[in-house]
């Protein structure tokens, strides 16, 4: 077991069966399901000042802010973003010196501005942001806030995040993602931990410092605590890591194989594969693993169960007993078993937040010959159609769902040459968050 996880990436099916892994393919359906970021609306077009220095220590710390939020409203997938090159060569500080008429005018041609001010006193950055209708003369402002933070690079990131955040909840109708959070697997020589970085790929850092081999981190609806699976002289075993206190807390152990924690949204209850009482099965307990039953009862392992956000009544989860992996879903109950697909090899589900969809990996033409590929996908699931969404780029797996539903996080690549991704919903906007040696990500819920 300890070989497979350090020579190779692997799925937590594969972790089981210890199955071979698989070459890339391409394959779509027809007919493709409606999703949010295909919806065919106008985007809004919008502009993007840099903000104007009001110190002169403030330049590196403008620098970060203004390419943050620059970045920001572009991965939101809802705006046409300004080139920076099409605006007035301009850096209007306040509402009284900015000329809207240059910025709605060609070739910017905006409909909306964010600009505004950012300076250094007494050891805090005080940045002040506006974001004006360039088409609305007479009222052209839309909201105006001001930040004040302790001076620090991360300090202006963290306010670029809470202004685009601010600015896509207003013009875009849906809560803003920029002050999530990712945790992931780093691939460290012989050991694997858990690290967690912004949504955007910066400001990667290590959480756990265990020199073991760490898998699988699943953060609480709440954002106070982490459950992962890791391997000790017990095989691996559920620990559960509290992110107030910056440490380990407990989780009763009862034996056999655990792994693939997954939080229920009220987060009263965890879900996890455990081999306690023979064949990896579902169970679902409290959050310190007191209190434990069992929801599946089949030959063949059952593995990596992700709830149902929207209601908390159903789980979805992969399943052996038709030999090969599968996809199916259920009541939190254990009733009302439902397989999705409809053959080849699938792994690592995660349900959208709006509990309509879910995205996983899946080689579809799996088997010795076959010219598959692992590469991930969404299924409606009220009429079980799929598409396709990464095509010929190896290997994909452990794919998370955001929580404004418009944004998948996955893995790309085996083994220590595994690399974490983002795209949109429907396949577009792909970029990499890290660079080799990070793997199973999963988004926070808020």
């Amino acid at each position: 077991m300890t070989s497979i996880l350090a020579g190779k990436k692997f799925g937590i099916f594969a972790l089981l069966s210890a199955l071979i892994s698989i070459s890339p393919a391409m394959r779509a359906q027809d007919d493709p399901f409606h999703l949010e970021t295909s919806a065919g609306a106008n985007r809004i077009r919008i502009a993007v000042a840099d903000f104007k220095p009001q110190s002169g220590d403030a330049g590196s710390f403008k620098h970060t802010f203004d390419t943050t939020l620059f970045a920001d409203l572009t991965a939101a997938g809802i705006f046409d973003m300004v080139s920076k090159d099409m605006t007035p060569q301009s850096t209007p500080g306040t509402p009284a010196e900015i000329n809207l008429g240059q910025w709605s005018a060609a070739p910017a041609s905006a409909a909306m501005v964010a600009f505004g001010n950012l300076g250094v006193a007494n050891s805090r950055i005080v940045v002040n942001g506006f974001l004006d209708d360039a088409k609305n003369a007479q009222f052209p402002q839309v909201f105006a806030k001001q930040y004040n933070e302790a001076a620090s690079d991360d300090s202006a990131r963290q306010i670029a995040h809470r202004f685009a955040d601010e600015i896509i909840s207003r013009l875009g109708g849906v809560t803003g993602i920029a002050e999530t959070k990712i945790y992931y697997v780093k691939v460290l020589g012989g050991s694997k931990e858990i690290w967690e970085m912004d949504y955007d790929g910066s400001n990667q850092h290590a959480i756990t410092h265990l020199g073991a081999i760490s898998i699988s981190p699943r953060v609480s609806p709440d954002n106070s605590r982490l459950a992962f699976s890791s391997l000790g002289k017990d095989g691996f075993q559920i620990k559960m890591y509290s992110l107030l206190l910056g440490r380990l807390v407990n989780f009763t152990s009862a034996g056999g194989t655990n792994v693939s924690p997954a939080w229920a949204p009220n987060g009263s209850q965890l879900a996890f594969s455990s081999s306690r009482t023979g064949d990896p099965e579902i169970w679902v307990s409290d959050p310190e693993g007191r209190v434990a039953h069992k929801i599946t009862s089949f030959a063949g392992p059952d593995v990596s169960p992700t709830w149902n956000p929207k209601t908390g009544g159903q789980i979805a989860w992969i399943s052996g007993r038709t030999h090969l992996p599968q996809l199916y879903i259920m009541d939190a109950d254990g009733s009302g078993v439902q397989r999705l697909t409809d053959g080849g090899y699938a792994t690592s589900p995660s349900w959208s937040p709006n509990g309509q969809f879910l995205t996983f990996a899946w080689d579809r033409k799996y088997g010795p010959g076959a010219p598959g590929g692992q590469d991930i996908y969404i299924m409606e699931i009220a009429t079980k159609r799929w598409i396709q969404l990464t095509h010929d780029s190896g290997p994909c797996d452990f794919p998370s769902w955001s929580p404004d539903g418009r944004h998948i996080v996955f893995a790309n690549g085996s083994g220590s040459r595994a690399r974490i991704m983002s795209m949109l919903a429907d396949g577009t906007q792909k970029r990499a968050l890290t660079g080799s040696g990070a793997d199973m990500p999963n988004w926070s819920w808020k």
